[in-house]
């Protein structure tokens, strides 16, 4: 009984060879659609997409309302690194979001508000940044200024013997924070690019058309006994193409 041969490296680099052939066929498909899906996406990002503006401002935590000079001790810088989460927890909670509403006279709920808020830590130190993100740069300032203005009562209110100083009030942003339109548009290219060559290399890969006896030679070691001209095709030199039909 014979049995077909498993596919060498050799047979392996031919398939290769022949996928990079049929992408390089059809490269305008491929330019056509990077250029297609480069385009959609900067569209998208520059004219579709609202854009957002970012705020922020940076306090530094304290653990002690009054000291006795003025060093400042390891273990004080240990302890109001730890009160970090405590703070953050503080800002984000539902009664202090409700504040900032009503003061701001924002038209947001306090679930809504919370998105837009967020603080951390900066660079592993005893000061944390807090940062508002809206559609309008006026409003992403307000809300910053506002949860400053009342953050320190709040803290000194539920954690006895510490507070929160500023260190950087908030600015007017004059940049847009997203989308970044050249991030869009380099995401788009690739995209499209590697879409147009999958599709390529899986319509490549599910032709089961013998196009030429070469192919029935190099691909299935078969030798040609015979070619049946197709009468279909124009007379070229004399002769006409060939033309097989794959058997099922």
């Amino acid at each position: 009984m014979n049995q077909s041969p498993n596919p060498s490296s050799a047979e392996m680099e031919i398939d290769l060879l022949k996928l990079l052939g049929a992408i390089w066929k059809r490269i305008w498909i491929v330019l056509a659609a990077t250029l297609a899906c480069g385009l959609i996406a900067f569209v998208t990002a520059r004219f579709i997409i609202t854009p957002t503006y970012q705020s922020s401002a940076r306090m530094y935590v304290n653990n002690a309302t009054e000291r006795t000079s003025n060093a400042i001790t390891s273990a004080e810088i240990t302890a109001a690194k730890n009160l970090l989460d405590v703070y953050i927890v503080i800002l984000n909670s539902e009664s202090t979001l409700d504040a900032v509403i009503e003061k701001a006279n924002l038209p947001y709920t306090t679930r809504y508000l919370a998105g837009m808020v967020s603080a951390k830590a900066v660079s592993s130190t005893e000061v944390f940044e807090i940062t508002a993100t809206s559609t309008d740069p006026a409003e992403a300032k307000l809300i910053v200024d506002t949860m400053v203005d009342i953050l320190p009562d709040r803290i000194a209110e539920i954690v006895e013997g510490s507070s929160a100083k500023l260190v950087s009030a908030a600015k007017l942003p004059t940049h847009k924070a997203a989308p970044s339109v050249a991030k869009y548009t380099a995401i788009g290219l690739l995209l499209g690019l590697v879409a147009s060559c999958g599709v390529i290399v899986v319509l490549e890969l599910l032709d089961t058309t013998v196009h030429d006896s070469a192919y029935l030679t190099e691909t299935y070691q078969i030798p040609v006994l015979a070619v049946v001209p197709d009468m279909r095709k124009k007379k070229r030199n004399g002769y006409y193409g060939d033309y097989y039909r794959k058997e099922a």
